[in-house]
């Protein structure tokens, strides 16, 4: 009987703090968010993360993006010497945590998409490689953060994703 009412009092506290989310996201943002969780493999707390801390601003083109979340190359150019350094990092950390993460779940969700497919021709012969998994799923998040702000912007659904069916 306690354990029924201690889930009974999860769920009411669960729900407050839901109802509470959605107050406090503006209703630009909101616009944004349901647009973003309509895709699979991309939830309501991730799309209102991404709408309130990423796509409040516009970009003018997709590198803007990426630098915006310090996910662009960060190249060495010294005389003769070039060397790329790997990742800026510049951005919003918690961001690109957020869009790493995303990457993962797009990748389960979303077999069938382009990105998907990319990353599993990628590492495809790499075996149980994990540096080489990692270093493509970080190519992956910036792709995606550049094909959810053409979602956002042109309305253009990304090649291969899927919408959830309501």
């Amino acid at each position: 009987m306690r354990e029924c009412e201690r889930l009974a009092l999860v769920e009411q506290q669960l729900a407050a703090l839901e109802k509470m989310r959605q107050a406090n996201v503006p209703a630009p943002a909101r616009q944004r968010c349901d647009a973003l969780a309509r895709l699979q493999g991309i939830g309501e707390v991730g799309a209102s993360r991404l709408a309130l801390e990423l796509f409040w601003r516009e970009f003018d083109n997709r590198r803007e993006v990426g630098a915006c979340i310090g996910l662009v190359p960060q190249p060495y150019d010294s005389g003769e010497s070039q060397v790329d350094q790997g990742i800026s990092k510049q951005g919003n950390r918690r961001v690109r945590a957020l869009l790493i993460e995303m990457a993962w779940t797009w990748l389960r969700y979303q077999p069938g998409s382009a990105l998907a497919k990319w990353f599993n021709h990628r590492t495809q012969g790499t075996g149980p490689n994990r540096r080489a998994r990692r270093i493509a799923i970080v190519a992956v998040a910036r792709r995606l953060a550049i094909a959810l702000w053409r979602y956002l912007k042109d309305g253009v659904i990304p090649d291969g994703a899927q919408l959830k069916s309501t």
